[in-house]
């Protein structure tokens, strides 16, 4: 069996015992099953929690070469983006067990106060739009983030605004966070995350505007130069 941190003292039972709304149905894929629950908060004081729960969900590598559950690598990924100070869901708990030749597993974070998608904010905006100077600094925030994960030689592998969450307050500079990162990894060169990433948003961007996503491109080629011909 093997755990993370557990701030709450309950074990992997306790947690799997614990159920809730599925906000995204258990997908069949990489030989089991993978899905997300919302869970409520017990008293006014908790948070609500995500519960991603696995049976049979593995990946593969040089040092698994028989599988582990593909939460233990976003686990891996989500601390290893907080040691480079970028936002992410606060791990409550980490937990898996195999149990004859399946592998149980969970990911239990805390939901993101304040914070919504990319792609809805975006959404948003088609119908009350914003000054252009808070655009500017959204994505502005959203290249120093993606620049900081990327040059530390991280690829999140699903670069999708709607995996980009941000948080906007009048006053207040733009917070950027990184969600579902099952698929991050490390790469080298570092070139080759940034590129892969930054073409996987373009595609995936939503309903974000063609001049906005240029302005972005600005930005992020403004702190990694040496890509802006290969972007451009």
């Amino acid at each position: 069996m093997e755990t993370a941190q557990n701030f709450s003292n309950a074990t992997l039972n306790d947690w799997w015992a614990r159920t809730g709304e599925w906000v995204e149905e258990p997908n069949q894929r990489r030989g089991g099953a993978s899905g997300v629950q919302l869970l409520a908060p017990s008293t006014a004081q908790q948070p609500w929690l995500y519960s991603k729960r696995q049976v049979g969900h593995r990946f593969f590598s040089l040092r698994y070469p028989c599988g582990r559950p593909t939460v233990l690598r976003e686990k891996n990924a989500m601390q290893a983006l907080e040691r480079l100070g970028l936002k992410v869901p606060t791990l409550v708990f980490y937990g898996a067990e195999k149990q004859g030749k399946d592998w149980y597993a969970l990911l239990v974070t805390e939901a993101l106060k304040d914070f919504i998608s990319l792609e809805e904010w975006y959404s948003q905006l088609a119908l009350q739009p914003v000054d252009s100077a808070v655009v500017s600094e959204v994505l502005q925030a959203v290249a120093n983030a993606l620049t900081t994960m990327h040059k530390a030689g991280w690829q999140h592998s699903c670069c999708y605004a709607k995996h980009i969450f941000i948080k906007t307050k009048p006053a207040q500079s733009p917070e950027v966070a990184f969600l579902d990162l099952e698929k991050a990894r490390r790469r080298w060169p570092a070139q080759g995350a940034a590129l892969h990433d930054i073409k996987q948003l373009g595609r995936h961007r939503g309903a974000m505007p063609d001049s906005d996503w240029q302005l972005f491109l600005q930005f992020y080629c403004n702190q990694n130069p040496k890509l802006r011909t290969k972007l451009a």
